[in-house]
């Protein structure tokens, strides 16, 4: 493919090859190549060097320290994950406000980013209120 450089009174051109283009990646490529080759090797030694003594011991469930007694299911409380999701929400919330903000302060932007932001916080407010009547934020 040829490219021509400046105007046409010039008419210098130059030559743009598929192999220099696909040259430029060729140590990406290789990097990744090396990176997946040292994984594989570092698994595979592993494999290979690790004692394999398996115990009636090492096939129970093991979790902190304690051995396993009685049933495996456990009650949690709902709330716990109410107040995660309720941090969640807020947290997204804090992402979308600085954006804003810094949109908020370009010319031409003021009136359309500001009603959009309160139509959010709206809806925000909204599902705050309704948690709030449903009881979900009182901590018993």
């Amino acid at each position: 493919m040829r490219e021509t450089l400046g105007d046409s009174t010039t008419a210098a051109t130059h030559v743009v090859t598929a192999t220099g283009y696909f040259r430029s990646y060729s140590a990406v490529g290789l990097l990744a190549v090396v990176g997946v080759l040292f994984v594989a090797v570092a698994f595979g030694a592993g494999r290979l060097l690790r004692p394999v003594v398996p115990t009636p011991e090492k096939l129970l469930t093991y979790e902190c320290g304690v051995d396993p007694v009685g049933e495996g299911w456990a009650h949690t409380q709902v709330r716990y994950y109410v107040y995660a999701f309720l941090y969640v929400i807020f947290a997204v919330d804090s992402v979308f406000l600085f954006p804003w903000a810094t949109v908020f302060a370009a010319p031409g932007y003021g009136a359309t980013t500001l009603v959009e932001m309160f139509l959010f916080l709206g809806f925000l407010a909204v599902g705050l209120l309704y948690a709030y009547k449903k009881g979900v934020l009182a901590w018993t």
